[in-house]
């Protein structure tokens, strides 16, 4: 099987995650202690015992939901033999996912990554004040019909964008608060079959974002990248990258473009991937796989149970 590693973006924690992978394995243990190291904080204590307001909060969510993935990927390593150059031809991550992705295949060390995924979440908390952005899922629409809808949504004022195109008919909007009111409105009058509100708190990957996109532009020109050992297949272009330099550039163009997910999905099925291994906290991404890339067995590892199932299968 020819495999890629995708890893989860924001609304996949939950309080307690990655706690049994750092009690089982001391490969994900260390992932942790750096991650609070690298921080100056103990934010795997508000990982694993909450409280679930405090972990929800963007400048906390991103980066410990990549800690989780990197400890799933470290117990993969140490416990199953996981070589990401051997066994994999891409790796991949929704938003800041991409991160997760990133330091998995070398390009970024834990630490960048920690601090990198810090600043991103506060620059997106305070780009827009809490309550004049929104989010909201339309289900039952593609991406041309939907994006037609937010820019007549925007007609009347207020950004209004297509932010994630997920696959499957799911459809992310983003912008302010009233363009995506009306835009869920209007995609009612034109078929869809739900349209919800997220609970979130910013409007992500919409132009609203950009002051957020011109501080992660100066934090990562101040960071190393280099090359991947492995293609990222990136969300603004869903194409393989593997310049240090574009892998930059994409970061920053990511903040304020949409997460291409159902598109790159389909790019990496269409290069013969036939498996996608989804590492880190939840079961969101493997279930989107299924909806994009029919036949393409898709699993989720994140707990020691997980990582032993993928050790027993790969023995096989």
């Amino acid at each position: 099987m020819t495999t890629a590693l995708v890893f989860p973006g924001q609304g996949s924690q939950t309080v307690g995650m990655g706690k049994a992978l750092a009690d089982a394995f001391p490969a994900a243990r260390e992932v942790f202690e750096r991650v609070d190291a690298a921080l100056g904080e103990a934010l795997s204590k508000l990982i694993f015992a909450g409280p679930e307001a405090e972990l929800t909060l963007t400048a906390n969510a991103q980066p410990a939901l990549m800690a989780t993935s990197l400890a799933a990927f470290r117990a993969l390593e140490s416990e199953a033999g996981l070589d990401v150059a051997r066994d994999s031809v891409f790796v991949a991550g929704h938003s800041l996912g991409e991160y997760s992705a990133l330091c998995a295949a070398g390009a970024l060390t834990l630490e960048d990554t920690a601090r990198l995924l810090r600043i991103r979440g506060a620059a997106m908390q305070q780009a827009v004040p809490v309550g004049e952005g929104a989010m909201a899922a339309i289900l039952g629409l593609e991406l041309d019909v939907v994006s037609a809808i937010a820019a007549e949504a925007a007609q009347d004022g207020g950004v209004c964008q297509a932010a994630n195109d997920n696959g499957g008919g799911q459809v992310v909007i983003s912008g302010a608060k009233a363009a995506v009111e009306r835009a869920m409105e209007l995609a009612k009058t034109k078929g869809a079959k739900r349209a919800l509100s997220l609970p979130v708190s910013a409007p992500f990957h919409c132009a609203l974002m950009q002051p957020a996109a011109f501080a992660m532009a100066a934090a990562l020109a101040a960071t190393t990248i280099v090359k991947p050992r492995v293609p990222l297949v990136a969300n603004v272009s869903a194409r393989p990258l593997s310049d240090p330099e574009a892998v930059r550039a994409s970061l920053v163009a990511q903040v304020t473009g949409a997460v291409r997910w159902r598109e790159s999905v389909q790019f990496m099925a269409a290069q013969g991937v036939d498996r996608f291994v989804e590492i880190g906290a939840g079961k969101v991404l493997a279930g989107l796989v299924k909806r994009v890339a029919a036949g393409a067995s898709a699993i989720s590892v994140g707990t020691p149970a997980d990582v032993e199932a993928y050790k027993t299968a790969r023995a096989a």
